[in-house]
Formats: structure tokens, C-alpha cells, sequence
């Protein structure tokens, strides 16, 4: 179906050193403007962060320093990019939480202003998710095929659950999956726990909350507050103090249960 437009509306994305709005910076952005007759428009730069750009971003993105150190910087091309959103409303994918943010920051870093007034902004995740619902109820639904009786309750709910992964083993068995990040294709739905384990973790965490976290290296590192990404070994080591702001501050017990074996691995 094309698109019933009264004005030009810019879909838009970028690749960045990172995910912090406030800090990060763009290393890519690509517009398409379609305009209300149907014509498209097409528009990507690389531009230089004017920072280095995180190992892990870049595998993410594939952009790494040497791509873009003779890119121009943001402020270069600013009045290029403003121009092309000139009187344009704005369209993107998670656009509203993190693109937009971020754009209105690099603009707001050169002195410029982008003007937000009188545009419409369109967030295509938030329509996917709004319309496709990750609750249980949608899940049993979708994968088999029945209506969630008494939904929220502790028995229907468990009852519901199983169902639910018998079913996504038939419906998912020895389908591809490709690795977003790495490209890699598995095929990780099987008849397997572990297998289903390792696939269902989204995170690597040492704690249940997630506070710890392993890296890459399988060390336990921060993932929270000023020293988040460092290990816990090495903060404890130069800050013992910190040890017991935690121990003292309102962290979960199994947290501080998994902070306390790692201090007292360390003597």
C-alpha cells in the first residue's frame, strides 16, 4: 500500500559509537524522503564521530575508525542533513526512543536547532510491538492456537508455558536462525534444554538481576552505575569501599551473595 502523505516523510537511520544518547555519537546516518507523489529521495554519509569508536560497536555496525577518519564531521554536513529533513515529517525504527534523541543532540553540539514543531513522528517498532504483544495470552494464542483462560493466574500461567515451548519446538525445529551480530547461522531451536537455555539467555548475567555481568572474557564485570563494563576483581581491588556501599545499599541478597564469593576469591 502506498503511502497517503500530505507532506515529505523522512525514514531515517543511524549507526553510532555507542547507545548513549547524552555521550555517543553518529558514524552513519541514511535518509530516504518519500515525497507525497510517491518519488523517493535517497541520501547515506559516513561521518567522523570525532571519538573512537568501541570495538563492539563496530562489530555490530562494521564501521571502524579507519572508515571514517577522512569522513567529514557532523557539524561539516549539519546544514546538509537539515536541509533534508527541511518541512519533512519523520519515520523510523525505534526512531522516537533512540535516532531522534540522538540526531536532535549532534545538532544541538553545533550550535544548531532542529525543529521538532509542527512534524509527525512515526516509530515503526512501536506500532510492531503495540500490534504484535509479547504477553503469554498472545504467545498461546499465536503458537497454540486457544485462548488463555484465567490468564494471571499462577496454574494457568505454568500450564500455558509449557505449552507454549512444546509448540515452538514444533513449529521451530531445524529452522535457521542468523546471529545479528555475527552472522552466524544455527539452528538453535532443538529438542534440547541447554540448547534452549543458551538461546533463551539474552544476557550473560552471574546474578539474577543482571548487576553482574560476564564480558567477553568470562570475567565478572559491572554492568550498572560508574564503573559498569570494568571487573569487579579489579574496582574492588582499587576501591575496596565499594564493596561495602553494596553490601550496605539495597541490591538484592543473591547479588550481594555473588559479590561477596568474588571479594573472597580475591584473599
Amino acid at each position: 500500500m502506498n503511502l497517503n502523505l500530505e507532506k515529505p516523510l523522512v525514514f531515517f537511520d543511524l549507526e553510532t559509537t555507542g547507545i548513549s544518547v547524552g555521550k555517543d555519537r553518529i558514524v552513519e546516518i541514511s535518509m530516504l524522503k518519500v515525497m507525497p507523489d510517491g518519488e523517493e529521495i535517497a541520501l547515506t554519509m559516513r561521518i567522523n564521530p570525532g571519538i573512537p569508536i568501541p570495538e563492539k560497536s563496530s562489530e555490530i555496525h562494521g564501521i571502524y575508525d579507519d572508515d571514517v577518519k577522512n569522513e567529514p564531521t557532523f557539524e561539516a554536513v549539519s546544514h546538509k542533513i537539515l536541509d533534508f529533513f527541511e518541512d519533512a515529517d519523520i519515520a523510523g525504527y525505534n526512531s522516537n526512543k533512540f535516532d531522534l534523541p540522538l540526531l536532535v543532540e549532534e545538532f544541538l553540539r553545533c550550535g544548531m536547532k532542529f525543529d521538532i514543531r509542527n512534524r509527525v513522528f512515526v516509530d515503526v517498532q512501536t506500532i510492531f510491538h503495540r500490534m504484535e504483544p509479547r504477553s503469554l495470552s498472545a504467545a498461546y494464542k499465536l503458537y497454540c492456537n486457544k485462548d488463555l483462560v484465567n490468564a494471571h493466574s499462577a496454574e494457568a500461567d505454568t500450564r500455558a508455558t509449557y505449552e507454549v515451548l512444546k509448540a515452538q519446538l514444533d513449529r521451530y525445529q531445524n529452522t535457521p536462525y542468523e546471529d545479528s551480530k555475527t552472522g552466524k547461522v544455527t539452528y538453535p531451536i532443538q529438542n534440547d534444554i541447554k540448547l534452549l537455555s543458551n538461546f533463551s539467555q539474552e544476557s550473560r548475567n552471574v546474578d539474577f538481576a543482571g548487576h553482574i555481568v560476564f564480558n567477553d572474557k568470562d570475567q565478572e564485570v559491572f554492568n550498572f552505575g560508574k564503573y559498569k563494563g570494568q571487573p569487579v576483581e579489579q574496582v574492588f581491588r582499587q576501591e575496596p569501599q565499594y564493596y561495602d556501599w553494596m553490601m550496605k545499599a539495597e541490591f538484592p541478597l543473591y547479588t550481594k551473595e555473588v559479590i561477596s564469593l568474588i571479594r573472597n576469591r580475591m584473599f
